[in-house]
């Protein structure tokens, strides 16, 4: 008799096979016991008939608390029913791990209630779901960046300089000097770019500003392309034929994920076809002028509103181009006929989740370099490193980060709010 896992059911059909299990949930009649399963791989159905198995069985299943770990034993057959389309008939049943006034029943809890067990929360058909479509996501990335002759490289967590100013970086006492979490690892992919061509990391980010909303986490993860020998109009093919690419493996990978969600296929569908539109920052601070927002004027940045009437105005990812130089870091290239603007991009996912992905071209000319770092008061002998990039071998070169949490978010379609508590990470992160 073989040990299967739940996902691998539709490979054993007719089969009398064994299953390690915990009890999501039972019901049961006179003659019938139903036991919800899961396996850390699946959800499906165990039934129990009292006439086809010994008194002792049945009465094991009408007794099995929720959250009981077991060992199944039993035939899998097809289920028509079930969006999973298969269960096991039940022909034994061990009880390995008892579990008594489990916490989280299948009533409503509040938000406040189910961060207090986190630990425990992560066991539910919602979080299940998220976390399989972030897996494919994290999946579907290293392959599109190695299919594209991408190479991944690991930027220090611990740094002493910022990408993006100081005012929220975690500082900690590295041996009698300052340190930082890592804000962005895109500085460090930059001196990659001009060893290996095309680079991306995936990491930590850390970002010290109190927030309880889902657009700001504390410490959420990126993936950080750079690309050497590459403008502006060639950074923003990759990054939609990379989110197109994204959204096609959920749907192609994550079908039951997304019904667990109520996810509208149909919906994310749409997100798969390029080009996505653009549209500039002055077009976008006049369509919001004509459209009412009279709490927005040129040189501001673009709150949660603004970005979601933006996005619905195209209903589809939308490119944001060429912000005001005041509002965006150091780094990034001047524009070559407007002093006050740069040559990057924000793309706005659509369904008011907001900014996915922000992205420029990086200035190249030392002597604009250093008198911008100097401009923002940062400390340029800990830059020396980065301006070393522009004396030896200096090509045109851009980049982007996409975030992963709130990709993930829209792609799985949930709302949320967040504590900032760092543990357990993965719930830190995530929730319905």
């Amino acid at each position: 008799m073989e040990q299967i896992q739940i996902i691998d059911a539709k490979n054993h059909v007719g089969e009398t096979v064994k299953i390690g299990a915990w009890v999501a949930n039972k019901r049961s009649s006179g003659k019938i016991a139903f036991l919800q399963l899961r396996d850390g791989t699946a959800y499906f159905q165990g039934v129990v008939v009292k006439s086809e198995v010994a008194e002792e069985i049945f009465q094991a299943a009408k007794n099995l608390n929720q959250e009981t770990a077991v060992w199944i034993t039993g035939e899998i057959r097809e289920d028509s029913r079930s969006k999973f389309g298969y269960e096991i008939g039940v022909t034994d049943i061990e009880v390995v791990g008892e579990s008594h006034e489990y916490p989280i029943t299948p009533k409503e809890h509040g938000t406040d209630f189910l961060m207090d067990h986190r630990h425990l929360w992560l066991r539910s058909s919602r979080q299940h779901a998220i976390m399989q479509i972030r897996n494919e996501i994290i999946r579907a990335s290293y392959e599109f960046f190695n299919n594209e002759g991408f190479i991944k490289i690991d930027p220090p967590i611990l740094t002493g300089s910022a990408p993006e100013g100081t005012t929220d970086l975690f500082e900690t006492n590295y041996f009698d000097q300052k340190a930082y979490l890592s804000q962005s690892g895109q500085l460090y992919m930059e001196a990659s770019a001009m060893a290996f061509g095309k680079v991306f990391s995936f990491g930590p980010t850390f970002r010290a500003e109190k927030s309880k909303t889902r657009r700001h986490l504390i410490e959420f993860w990126m993936i950080e392309p750079e690309m050497a020998f590459m403008h502006q109009e060639e950074s923003l093919e990759i990054q939609e034929r990379y989110v197109a690419y994204l959204v096609q493996n959920v749907l192609d990978h994550c079908d039951y994920a997304l019904h667990v969600l109520g996810r509208d296929r149909e919906v994310l569908e749409k997100y798969t076809k390029l080009p996505y539109p653009r549209i500039s920052y002055d077009d976008a601070v006049e369509l919001l002028k004509k459209n009412g927002f009279d709490d927005i004027e040129w040189g501001d940045d673009f709150g949660s509103p603004h970005e979601t009437f933006i996005a619905n105005s195209f209903d589809q990812p939308v490119f944001i181009l060429n912000y005001p130089k005041a509002i965006k870091p150091f780094y990034m290239k001047p524009h070559p006929t407007r002093e006050d603007l740069v040559i990057c991009a924000d793309m706005i996912a659509p369904e008011g989740y907001g900014e996915i992905i922000g992205g420029s071209e990086r200035a190249t000319d030392y002597e604009y370099l250093l008198e911008e770092i100097r401009k923002h008061g940062l400390d340029e002998k800990e830059y020396s490193w980065y301006l070393d990039l522009r004396q030896y071998g200096s090509v045109p070169h851009a980049g982007f980060g996409l975030g992963l949490e709130r990709t993930v978010t829209w792609l799985s379609g949930i709302e949320h709010v967040r504590e900032a508590i760092p543990f357990p990470r993965l719930l830190n992160r995530i929730y319905p």
